[in-house]
């Protein structure tokens, strides 16, 4: 008789929520789309040697992959000290370490739940400090924009320097990724001008997107007025132009230390083939932000098989030790918040799988409302 997970596990394990059909059929599309590029790369990789793959593997030197786990620990401790930055009109008592059980709490339910988790911190943040889960899910939003806009800040660095992106091992894909950085910092600074015009006039901007959109469906124009609106009380956070600065300045630096997490993990290979500058890692940050979009629950996929293909195709590293390395990032940069959050959810007594029904409960009633 198979035991469940709260007693395999204990109550902060409780992460696998109850399906309902549109996440079976999202889940489906995404394991098919999963299958069908995992085919393809078979077939371009048909003299992949399983040996060669294990043996890569096992020489990785573990010291860099502890250093690059505590960067993204570091990271985390970072998004606390973010959160608190936007919490200081409102709750300026708040400290970073009542924030940071909530940031970690948060990603791992991420990890586990994919998207189902996604509003866990938020809520988690909102109940410990005896704030409007709607204002929480406000800063969230922001928070977003901030990450955008602090990784695009780096892509241009790296766009722009002589040593960067430009003496990639194949330089014929630099104007490739030159377009696409300039589409990203396009749509930064498009954020950026929108976000400048919803803080002026918050209902203005969200009864245009209603009456825009409500042709389509009413419920649609309905609920994408209230996301202006939610995005706007988030904006009320940002108290001048000082916090603007520390908010900016703390996200890039928060992102280069995701770089540099990365390149402990490529570093660990000791070979020259992975021997990857920082600013030339921004382009496998890119790639796997990019196939995170398709992503299992608790397995990913379409990270890794982004990262893989990236290493493979740009950098030249063979394919045993391209999946490898792949696989690892994932769990250093992704997958290594888990225990942890695990612990300290079994520690408060919190259940991942009904935060995150709760959270999207209280999602769909403030779109409601």
């Amino acid at each position: 008789m198979p035991f469940p997970a709260s007693r395999c596990w204990g109550r902060g394990a409780e992460f696998f929520p109850r399906m309902d059909k549109k996440r079976i059929l999202a889940s489906a599309v995404v394991f098919l789309i999963l299958a069908i590029l995992i085919y393809l790369q078979y077939r371009h990789w048909r003299t992949f040697d399983w040996g060669t793959f294990w043996s890569q593997t096992h020489r990785i030197k573990k010291l860099h992959v502890l250093h690059g786990i505590a960067l993204i620990y570091l990271a985390y401790i970072v998004r606390a000290v973010r959160w608190k930055i936007f919490l200081k009109p409102v709750r300026p008592k708040t400290t970073i370490a009542e924030l940071v059980s909530p940031t970690l709490v948060g990603f791992a339910g991420l990890a586990l739940l994919g998207r189902a988790g996604e509003f866990i911190r938020p809520y988690l943040i909102a109940r410990r400090t005896g704030l409007p889960f709607s204002s929480q899910l406000a800063v969230w939003a922001v928070e977003r924009i901030f990450d955008l806009g602090a990784f695009a800040f780096l892509i241009a660095l790296a766009i722009f320097l002589p040593s960067a992106l430009p003496s990639i091992p194949h330089p014929e894909y630099y104007k490739s990724f030159r377009e696409a950085s300039f589409l990203l910092i396009a749509a930064v600074a498009a954020t950026a001008v929108a976000a400048v015009v919803i803080r002026r006039n918050v209902e203005g901007a969200a009864g245009w997107v209603e009456q825009r959109f409500s042709h389509l469906s009413s419920n649609l124009g309905h609920k994408m007025a209230q996301k202006v609106r939610e995005f706007g009380m988030g904006l009320n956070t940002i108290h001048g132009p000082l916090s603007m600065l520390w908010l900016s300045a703390v996200s890039v630096g928060m992102w280069y230390m995701i770089a540099l997490a990365y390149q402990e993990v490529t570093h660990s290979y000791g070979t020259d083939a992975l021997a990857i500058p920082v600013s030339q890692l921004y382009i496998l940050i890119f790639g796997s932000m990019v196939g995170s979009m398709l992503q299992l629950p608790a397995v990913g996929g379409g990270s890794q098989m982004a990262t893989i293909a990236i290493l493979s195709s740009v950098f030249d590293v063979s394919p045993e030790m391209a999946a490898s390395c792949g696989i690892l990032l994932w769990l250093v940069t992704f997958a290594a918040v888990i225990p942890l959050g695990l612990v300290l959810a079994h520690h408060e007594r919190l259940s991942l799988r009904k935060l995150s029904a709760e959270s999207h409960q209280a999602e769909g009633n403030t779109i409601s409302d």
